[in-house]
């Protein structure tokens, strides 16, 4: 199910919208001020937030701020304010939506929906499956069935770019250009030796992908097909 974290210090807001998002099928989590929404947040996995900005406390503002800063979750904003500044402030703050009291319930079932299916898409191009192998840019973790591997950070993101780019060929100096970046002063060896790393781990692991090596060019992966 998925959970809806309301902020609002009017209860009878707070009343509202609880009753239509679980009308909807929404698991929803209610504080009336910021110190307590971040505790829920803490505590509970929310998907979305919806914040009022004139709050005790601590403001939608600062709340949304802090948000940011610790989840990659959507962020609507409700005020009673429909100045251009205010708009500024809550965008400048991180908010992704906002909405203006007095609202309709159904505008804001629309808005978080919609931010809902964009942040699923964020999280399925973040998420890469080859056979029983899946592969997360946010955790920078690799699963193998029941098995959790973390990488240094560059075979991650070498692994990574093969996955994302399978049955490509990639000459080193691509590889080092968008891996390590134009001003690496190392050398192209550097690449076979993340390469050799990255066989090492997972030859024994997994057959769901082999990198190959192209004489005298490079290397691609070859990947298992679903």
């Amino acid at each position: 199910m998925t959970n809806i974290l309301i902020v609002d210090d009017d209860i009878h807001i707070l009343k509202l919208v609880e009753v239509h998002l679980s009308e909807a099928g929404y698991q929803v989590f209610q504080a009336q001020d910021g110190i307590k929404a971040l505790s829920i947040l803490k505590n509970h996995t929310c998907d979305l937030a919806v914040v009022d900005v004139m709050m005790p406390y601590m403001d939608g503002y600062t709340l949304t701020r802090e948000i940011r800063n610790e989840y990659d979750i959507p962020v609507v904003l409700l005020t009673a304010k429909n100045q251009i500044e205010d708009k500024e402030q809550g965008f400048q703050s991180g908010t992704d939506d906002y909405l203006v009291k007095p609202f309709e319930p159904k505008e804001l079932l629309f808005r978080i929906k919609a931010l809902l299916r964009r942040y699923d898409k964020k999280q399925d191009e973040s998420i890469i499956r080859v056979g029983n192998t899946i592969i997360n840019r946010k955790s920078y973790e690799v699963q193998i069935g029941n098995q959790t591997i973390l990488l240094p950070l560059k075979e991650f993101e070498l692994l990574y770019y093969f996955l994302s780019n399978p049955m490509q060929v990639f000459s080193r100096d691509h590889l080092i250009a968008h891996i390590w970046g134009l001003e690496f002063e190392g050398d192209e060896r550097t690449v076979d030796v993340h390469v050799k790393r990255l066989r090492e781990r997972f030859s024994k692991l997994t057959e769901d992908f082999h990198i190959k090596t192209v004489r005298g060019i490079g290397y691609l992966l070859e990947a298992k097909r679903s």
